[in-house]
């Protein structure tokens, strides 16, 4: 066993502050020389990233625990009392979903900011990550925080961090919250108050259900359909044992979806997800049971993930059930929606719609077709929440949609993040109405291929665990930006964009021809002499790496076998690696 991994695991299990069932977990596995499993869980220490942090539960250094969530707290509150007053006194907003010890993670984090004096809010009951959002608009709280690890398996639980807008950090306060951390001096810096104590001092107060019901209030005022419509839609709903339930009930009820049928396996939360094998929409076999639970008069499958960010969608098309990409349900959603505002004539002439560099080109194309201002920027909901604020100081334009391919959707910008409840009601909508003019989505999309020409998005993810996983990805980005390959599949890689370095490169002569302006970001992208892109990219989240093919041709027959040969020579150079 490596020297350095044995003296970091005893020196953690030797600390006092460590319960005796976590040192007794660490310590088995020292007598039973399980290496593997002790270097993956103190090679490195699950560390603050960009927004938050996230990874499996368990004892150890590179775990989700008690202890990691507090030590984050503590640096959190003193970067919170940093950029705070006593004439601005400090003041956050805490949700949590039905993870394992979700629950126990939130409270650990309450105490933690009621020893610092920070007003903390709790919700009640469990809630979703949009409402964590808009709890920290409406209550006008310095922060937030969400316990979830958003579509991870089982296994995991995280910690998402957002400022005073309701979005999710972003620059300085990333890098400050993170230098604060660092700055402690282990646990023995954490500040905490019994929680009994912390309520009975109002240190800790309970979000009423006011709140929620403002939120529903301002989800019915985006939607743009005919409620008459809704009504003769056939619709099946999973929450995949998470949080949607109770939002999901309401909004639809409100919206006059009379038939709508929620999957009765999945419906109440369960952190141990026991139907699915990981509780992620964007997989259509996590809606294998949706499908099962449908009748012959629905038309339309929606699911969203533990916390309610995400959706997933399958609609009925000649007779079958189709599952819709991440870019599908959002290129729908967006000429759908921008649509029906122009019909109602509520499309502002200073509209404009953020997407990301891995998201399909036709999102850019239906913009524009509408005239309205199309904004790019880096992967993740705080790069798209982070323009909206840029936009906000200048106080120009008015913003309408973001969108990213992971499932992300947000309307209007009450609140701050993606969220599944109003992409849900929103797409159910559109398909009520498609229905009644004797209609499909898939007959829609055809129609938009038609008109801005044919797009293929598809996804490749290699997951890559622990130490030796982390190295491969790294290796593999760095063989892509030092040898960026000429050809792929039938067609030459025109030029490389290589965000990092924030540079355009023609991959033909190796020449710099320009610059990225966005980023700085570990993404290669490929730009193909045929109009396509595939990029690579790590994941910020999950131990993975990604690579995303978004195609363009003139037929669809002719681009589902470009798609093939471009997916298997690409993954042959990778293979190589």
């Amino acid at each position: 066993m490596e020297r350095e991994i044995l003296e970091r695991a005893t020196a953690w299990i030797e600390n006092p502050s460590i319960d005796a069932e976590s040192r007794q977990e660490i310590q088995e596995l020292i007598e039973k020389n399980q290496e593997d499993e002790l270097v993956s869980r103190f090679y490195t220490t699950l560390e603050f990233g960009t927004a938050g942090m996230r990874g499996k539960l368990g004892a150890g250094l590179n775990r989700f625990n008690v202890y990691l969530v507090r030590q984050t707290s503590q640096g959190l509150a003193n970067y919170i009392l940093s950029q705070t007053s006593r004439e601005d006194p400090p003041s956050i907003a805490i949700a949590h979903d039905n993870r394992h010890f979700s629950d126990v993670f939130t409270r650990e984090a309450a105490c933690v900011f009621a020893g610092n004096h920070i007003k903390t809010y709790l919700f009640p009951t469990l809630h979703t990550t949009p409402l964590l959002s808009f709890a920290v608009r409406t209550l006008q709280t310095t922060a937030g925080v969400v316990i979830t690890a958003s579509h991870n398996p089982a296994e995991y639980n995280g910690y998402k961090v957002y400022w005073s807008d309701g979005a999710q950090i972003t620059h300085p306060h990333d890098e400050g919250i993170m230098q604060c951390i660092q700055a402690l001096d282990g646990l023995s810096d954490v500040k905490q108050m019994p929680y009994e104590e912390a309520f009975g001092k109002e240190w800790i107060d309970i979000i009423l259900e006011t709140l929620d019901q403002k939120y529903y209030s301002l989800l019915e005022q985006i939607c743009v359909g005919n409620q008459e419509n809704n009504q003769n839609l056939g619709l099946v709903y999973t929450p995949l044992h998470g949080t949607g339930t109770a939002p999901i009930r309401e909004i639809f009820k409100r919206r006059s979806f009379h038939q709508l049928t929620i999957v009765k396996e999945q419906e109440e939360p369960n952190g141990d997800f026991p139907t699915v094998s990981s509780p992620n929409p964007e997989n259509p076999s996590a809606l294998t049971l949706a499908q099962q639970t449908a009748s012959p008069t629905d038309n339309l499958i929606l699911a969203t993930d533990p916390d309610s960010d995400r959706i997933g969608a399958m609609v009925q098309h000649q007779g079958s059930w189709i599952a819709l990409n991440g870019n599908q349900i959002g290129e729908l959603m967006l000429d759908y929606y921008l649509k029906k505002r122009q019909a109602q004539h509520q499309l502002p002439q200073d509209g404009y719609v953020v997407s990301t560099i891995v998201t399909s080109e036709l999102v850019r194309k239906i913009t524009e077709k509408y005239g309205l201002m199309y904004r790019e920027t880096l992967t993740g909901f705080k790069n798209i929440t982070q323009i909206i604020r840029e936009q906000e100081i200048k106080k120009t334009g008015t913003f309408l949609f973001g969108m990213e391919e992971a499932h992300g959707y947000m309307f209007g910008d009450f609140v701050r993040d993606k969220d599944g409840i109003s992409a849900s009601i929103i797409f159910a909508e559109m398909t009520a109405e498609l229905q009644n003019q004797g209609k499909t989505p898939i007959g829609y999309l055809d129609a938009l291929h038609q008109e801005h020409g044919f797009h293929e998005d598809s996804q490749i993810s290699h997951i890559l665990e622990g130490k030796a996983g982390a190295e491969q990805i790294q290796r593999i980005m760095k063989k892509l930006r030092k040898a960026p390959p000429k050809r792929i599949g039938d067609h030459e890689v025109h030029i490389l964009k290589d965000y990092q370095k924030n540079k355009i490169i023609n991959c033909q002569n190796g020449k710099v021809t320009g610059k990225t302006s966005i980023g700085p970001s570990n993404v290669l992208a490929f730009y193909m002499n045929d109009g396509s892109r595939i990029t690579a990219r790590p994941s910020g989240t999950e131990p993975k790496i990604k690579f995303y093919f978004n195609l363009y041709g003139d037929s669809q027959v002719a681009l589902k076998k470009a798609q093939k040969k471009y997916e298997q020579s690409f993954m042959e150079i990778i293979h190589k690696i």
